[in-house]
């Protein structure tokens, strides 16, 4: 496997394991959701812009990948679209791998972690758990969070531009980590997840995404159009 594909991974997955290390050593996860807990409900999260955030939800993400399925197919009719045919396969294999297999299917539907809101701290009746600590299949849903790493897969573009324009490959890069933080705001004002469930939704989405920019070569070819997107 590639050096550059290893050496970003380590460097990611240390991220996620001293900022993990650190937020369960301050119990950061208990003392950031506390001040939104009130006379056992979690109000600020039906605010605005929280609650506008959760409805939106993954819905961008979707329209992201379906654009790049639509560049994908549209490339097999069209000699002019030929250089979005490795991207828009990326868009679709990251957002069904990243938020929907890795995220979704594999962790969120069986590690069992409890959710802030079903915590005894918290009014609920399950105890609370560490994001290294597996609870009962089935019965808790709150790591990582589905909804954070819907936002963070807006960072894609980054990956497709990081080589051929790195200033447009910036402006993803920070428009979709803002997004991803607020949408994690939005769900730890809810009760609906825990800081670190936030932070491994982006470690899983970003790792996937360095494995596919590798996998699929888009560290060695020129496969994203000039900054005028002109096709």
């Amino acid at each position: 496997m590639k050096p550059g594909l290893w050496k970003e991974c380590a460097v990611v997955t240390v991220v996620l394991v001293v900022a993990t290390a650190l937020i369960a050593w301050s119990n950061a996860d208990l003392a950031v959701s506390a001040p939104f807990y009130a006379g056992g409900k979690w109000p600020t999260g039906d605010l605005f812009p929280w609650h506008a955030l959760y409805r939106v939800g993954p819905s961008t993400a979707m329209v992201l990948g379906l654009i790049g399925l639509a560049a994908y197919l549209i490339s097999f009719c069209r000699q002019r679209f030929m250089r979005w045919r490795r991207p828009g396969i990326f868009l679709v294999f990251l957002l069904a791998i990243g938020p929907g297999l890795l995220v979704n299917a594999v962790f969120k539907d069986h590690w069992g972690r409890p959710r802030p809101r079903e915590i005894v701290q918290f009014g609920g009746q399950k105890q609370f758990l560490q994001p290294w600590q597996k609870g009962e299949d089935g019965k808790g849903r709150s790591f990582p969070s589905g909804h954070s790493s819907a936002a963070f897969y807006m960072t894609a573009p980054f990956f497709i531009y990081r080589r051929t324009n790195k200033r447009l490959a910036r402006l993803w890069l920070t428009g979709g980590v803002v997004f991803g933080v607020l949408m994690s705001v939005a769900r730890i004002t809810q009760g609906g997840h825990f800081l670190s469930d936030t932070l491994w939704a982006w470690g899983m989405v970003h790792l996937t995404a360095l494995f596919l920019y590798y996998i699929l070569g888009l560290d060695r070819e020129t496969t994203a159009p000039p900054a005028t997107g002109a096709c």
